[in-house]
């Protein structure tokens, strides 16, 4: 499944109702609560957990298979994902402290003079914006080239990260929406590192790991002592570690212990003194509704907690708070539980805020009638077509020129592979009839049935179609070849296959399903095509004829 889009599994927590009864719980209580929700689980996850009321925390760590529990022991380092965007926020918090910035300068004074920051109608995107998810930038740079899907940032470099901004064109003020974007936490993440002079990871180091005492918390430089957790898939597989460029790591870079992340949780209930402490406070203020510094809010009676989840392709963390009560809680995943809900519903239940820590995923046997109904061909919103087929019990999807892959069933009625982390869930519609949608590296594309009575549009005349002939360099060292051949049209890019296009309803448009992907022809105003736009999965590559 390697063409369907691979993006950072930063998840966001979700806006949280908290009850108004908070409670302590004690060590056989977070025991009993990790082998609630980790029994029989198909994800064969390990989770390290601690609960900070006040002065006291408790540890534990429990695992789908206790005789596994010591691979997250110890000093063991774990991928905290976009955690690592709230201590991001720390830093920015640091400059506003000594006067530096404000969260109304635009995001470009951080930048080269020169870049090309996007705005909208004279609006340009606030510092605000960025730490609220309100940019209006896409989730991921345009000119990012994935050459890994299991380790998708580690090709990344200043001037794709950059350049993309350019691409950028905003559909509204920035401020108006709220959108997760890794893009425009990477930018800030390289704007913080340039206005200091230093490298990300030495200022992190400086600004907050130091003074918290998060001695095992890194990037790159490992302390001595410290081993990396192996971060799994669900159903146990080992998954690759993510790696960023040092200076873009802010967005979910950063690797702790349970012990780091325990101190930063006390920091955050204020347990600390010195200038950190209201460098952390000030990230912990509203910056719009349930919103603060990268730090997602929820409101219930006299409680608020903030709180924030990460991923990456191998593990899944939370650190949660409610400050006024003085509780805090803690969970590092060995394996990436985005697809199965996280781990958002274990750590509001330790704070005292659900009644259950979440039921684990166990497998199951799919009904007939239901592997009958889904079997047939699909079109994947953005990504392309699959089919659906079954035998042996068994559900299978295959990708348009790629191979069949078996699919797994739980018990919460969903399908998953077992070689990806990515899941089908499926849905019937008000017809009676079935889709689905396919959850993968945190996106959600809806499927719908491939109506076999379709008409495809004929195509134009040759003489048209020579006319979109050209190349079409869309980033440096990739370019799209579009070419006519027995009245058809046939587009080839850089390093891959040549594929059919086939016409549309619109003029100047052509689409290739099989991909999931539209090409829209752009014109002068003498009619010569001049350029072209490529979209697919959400992304939108421009480039001019050649």
């Amino acid at each position: 499944m390697q063409r369907f889009r691979h993006v950072h599994a930063s998840l966001a927590l979700a806006l949280i109702t908290v009850s108004a009864n908070a409670h302590a719980i004690d060590q056989a209580g977070l025991e009993r609560a990790l082998a609630q929700r980790l029994e029989g689980d198909r994800s064969g996850a390990c989770i390290a957990a601690a609960v900070i009321d006040g002065p006291r925390v408790v540890r534990a760590h429990g695992c789908t298979d206790p005789a596994r529990r010591s691979r997250i022991e110890g000093r063991a380092a774990f991928e905290i994902g976009s955690v690592t965007k709230t201590m991001t926020a720390a830093l920015l918090a640091t400059l506003i402290e000594r006067g530096e910035v404000s969260l109304d300068d635009p995001l470009a004074s951080l930048l080269p003079a020169g870049t090309a920051a996007p705005g909208f109608e004279g609006q340009p995107i606030l510092l605000r914006h960025v730490v609220t998810h309100t940019s209006g930038l896409p989730a991921l740079p345009s000119r990012m080239r994935v050459t890994d899907p299991a380790d998708p940032y580690a090709a990344l470099d200043e001037d794709a990260l950059l350049g993309s901004l350019a691409d950028v064109r905003l559909a509204q003020a920035p401020g108006t929406q709220f959108a997760y974007s890794n893009f425009a936490s990477m930018v800030l993440s390289w704007g913080l590192a340039r206005q200091a002079g230093i490298d990300f990871e030495s200022l992190l180091q400086r600004e907050l790991l130091a003074p918290l005492a998060m001695r095992d918390a890194h990037i790159r430089q490992v302390p001595d002592g410290v081993r990396a957790v192996q971060g799994h898939l669900p159903g146990g597989q080992p998954a690759k570690g993510w790696t960023f460029p040092v200076d873009m790591a802010g967005v979910g870079g950063v690797r702790a212990t349970l012990d780091d992340m325990v101190r930063y949780a006390q920091a955050q209930l204020g347990q600390v003194d010195g200038p950190v402490a209201a460098t952390l406070a000030r990230t912990q203020q509203p910056v719009r509704d349930g919103v603060a510094m990268n730090w997602m809010i929820g409101n219930h009676g006299e409680r608020r907690v903030h709180g924030h989840e990460g991923g990456t392709g191998g593990f899944s963390s939370l650190v949660a708070f409610d400050r006024e009560g003085g509780q805090a809680v803690v969970l590092l995943s060995d394996t990436a539980l985005h697809t199965m809900g996280g781990l958002r519903q274990l750590g509001m239940h330790l704070l005292g805020v659900e009644a259950s820590p979440g039921t684990p995923r166990r497998p199951a046997q799919p009904p007939s009638e239901l592997l009958d109904a889904l079997a047939g061909d699909y079109l994947l919103e953005g990504a392309g077509t699959l089919r659906l087929s079954w035998r042996d019990d068994t559900l299978r999807v295959q990708a348009a020129g790629q191979p069949e892959l078996a699919l797994g069933y739980d018990d919460a009625g969903e399908f998953h592979l077992h070689e990806v982390d990515a899941v089908l869930r499926p849905q019937r519609g008000d017809d009676g009839r079935y889709g689905f949608v396919w959850v993968q590296g945190g996106g959600a594309l809806r499927a719908r049935p491939l109506d076999p009575d379709a008409v495809s549009q004929p195509m134009p005349a040759v003489e048209v179609l020579r006319g979109y002939a050209g190349t079409y360099p869309l980033m440096p060292g990739f370019e799209l070849d579009v070419r006519e051949r027995d009245g058809g049209l046939y587009a080839q890019a850089t390093g891959q296959g040549e594929f059919a296009l086939e016409a549309t309803a619109a003029a100047d448009v052509f689409a290739a399903p099989a991909f999931g992907i539209e090409i829209r022809f752009q014109r002068a105003f003498d009619g010569a095509v001049v350029g072209l736009e490529l979209h697919q999965g959400g992304n939108v590559m421009r480039g001019e004829r050649r």
